[in-house]
């Protein structure tokens, strides 16, 4: 277990509405696995996959983001393609809410395939016909999640994930990607504004205090994870570290190293064990990325996370390369 990061859960006096922090402490489970592997490569991604030890079956969805056109950070479908493959995964998006490359179903195919994803496996942009709502239990400012349509036709999710900065988060892992990333295009601007507007044109005159956003973030995420249950599994890939996010057209360049792809059956435990190897890190190309995260206050999601009941940040990290 590491303890690189502290953790400060938001008590009762954060106000809204009741927190999980607010109910009577619960007796303690073993703390959540978290994976690790050094060796980014498509094997090691497979055997990580197969190190968590909970199967993909049925129709499966493999979340992953498919990069704005003219970004090259995202994962790159080589890397990605026999973990897809294996568990018989269609590859799903949801259009975005701030315009660019992706922000129309066509466009979106477009860059998909431009960018080889559809070459590996079926692409569905799972809002193109519309979407559906998913109740948030125990949030402080959303009571549903909007998450495309096609979402429901999917019996388990894998949630493949580039783990990198964010302009706007701080950083990017599992918890944005399936709270913005299985968000419908209006559900993006829902989450943006903390429960303001579902109309992207007024997300940008919307935005609320940068914690709500953060919070939001990981109550749309508690959403998604609720209604998957056991049916969902999370993977990151610490390569390529920017401080940018995919959905950045133009991103920084990385100033520090690869480190390597993590695995968890929870979001949080997964999102913080990344973090933390950040600032465990050796590289002195980290203060970037550890910058981007301060200044938007970026572990407050994780925070936020472990008060509501997504996930718990006291992980115990596993080296599957020993």
């Amino acid at each position: 277990m590491t303890t690189f990061l502290s953790l400060t859960l938001c008590a009762g006096a954060c106000g809204g509405r009741a927190r999980a922090n607010d109910n009577p402490p619960q007796e303690k489970t073993a703390n959540p696995k978290v994976y690790l592997t050094r060796t980014i490569t498509p094997e090691a991604l497979v055997r990580i996959y197969e190190a968590l030890g909970r199967e993909a079956t049925g129709r499966v969805a493999v979340k992953l983001s498919t990069g704005e056109p003219g970004g090259h950070h995202f994962l790159q479908p080589a890397l990605v393609a026999p973990l897809v493959r294996k568990v018989g995964g269609t590859i799903v998006e949801c259009n975005t809410a701030y315009g660019g490359g992706r922000a129309r179903t066509a466009d979106h195919l477009k860059a998909a395939a431009d960018h080889g994803f559809t070459a590996i496996a079926a692409v569905d942009i799972m809002d193109a016909e519309g979407e559906t709502a998913l109740p948030v239990e125990g949030g402080r400012h959303l009571a549903e999640d909007y998450v495309g349509k096609n979402f429901l036709n999917y019996d388990f999710t894998v949630v493949l994930s580039h783990f990198k900065g964010h302009a706007m988060g701080g950083f990017g892992g599992a918890i944005k990607n399936i709270s913005i990333g299985i968000a419908s295009s209006a559900g993006k601007a829902w989450i943006h504004s903390a429960g303001k507007t579902k109309n992207a044109a007024e997300m940008w005159s919307a935005l609320p205090p940068q914690d709500d956003f953060l919070e939001s973030m990981a109550e749309a995420a508690k959403a998604v994870a609720d209604h998957c249950g056991e049916r969902i599994l999370y993977i990151n890939v610490m390569n390529n570290l920017s401080v940018d996010c995919d959905c950045d057209a133009h991103p920084a360049a990385p100033e520090m190293g690869d480190i390597g792809i993590l695995a968890s059956t929870d979001p949080v435990a997964l999102d913080k064990a990344c973090v933390d190897l950040v600032y465990a890190s050796d590289d002195p190309g980290k203060v970037h990325l550890i910058e981007r995260i301060e200044s938007r206050h970026g572990t407050h999601t994780l925070d936020h996370a472990a008060a509501i009941g997504l996930g718990d940040p006291d992980y115990e990290l596993i080296d599957i390369d020993n």
